[in-house]
């Protein structure tokens, strides 16, 4: 439908069934309709096991980036949900893999708590980190205000204070280092955390 009627679109996805509709996507990308963001959280499996037991792998997500980019489709790595203190120290090499496989654009999102899955999420916690879940939800908390979540819109993907200043310098120094291109990239005002190569459409 998106095809037929010339439609904009934006898909943030962790499936590798996406490359199923690669002729629709293509086809969209020639009139600049498209952009696909693979959204990675770990690169270690066990932590995605854990975390997302019934989504790709790490490398299928990363061979969808490479398909989808081998294709002429903009393509770009979002690294989401980055969790204090268990993920937040792949946000290098994930760009590095990302920009490996061919993709465009990167961004990052600050793990989000709103309602019941900030008790979701503190089971996990429980459940897998005993050793450190207070210090993850310190940090979180240090994030938001006090608070395990902020929906406040434009800081709830990223946060604020010290330790949400040093995941956005820290993505910003990894983006330029994998070599994204900072002549064409431009920097979403709303989300500093999303740097992108190929512009959206927003019609």
């Amino acid at each position: 439908m998106l095809a037929r009627c010339r439609h904009p679109v934006t898909i943030v996805t962790k499936s590798a069934l996406i490359v199923r509709d690669i002729d629709l996507l293509t086809d969209l990308a020639r009139d600049r309709l498209v952009q696909v963001m693979v959204s990675i959280t770990s690169l270690t499996n066990d932590i995605k096991r854990t975390l997302e037991p019934r989504a790709a792998s790490p490398q299928a997500r990363l061979r969808v980036v490479e398909q989808l980019a081998r294709a002429g489709i903009p393509v770009g790595v979002l690294i989401a949900p980055v969790i204090p203190a268990i993920t937040d120290h792949e946000m290098e090499d994930i760009l590095a893999a990302a920009k490996q496989a061919g993709a465009g654009s990167a961004g990052y999102v600050l793990l989000r708590l709103p309602h019941e899955v900030k008790i979701l999420f503190r089971e996990w916690l429980g459940e897998h980190y005993p050793d450190r879940a207070k210090h993850v939800m310190s940090l979180i908390n240090q994030t938001r205000g006090g608070k395990d979540y902020d929906a406040e819109f434009g800081r709830r993907m990223v946060g604020t204070g010290p330790y949400a200043e040093l995941l956005r310098t820290r993505f910003e120094l990894a983006r330029r280092k994998c070599g994204f291109d900072a002549a064409r990239d431009r920097t979403n005002s709303t989300y500093p955390c999303f740097a992108r190569r190929h512009p959206i459409n927003r019609n």
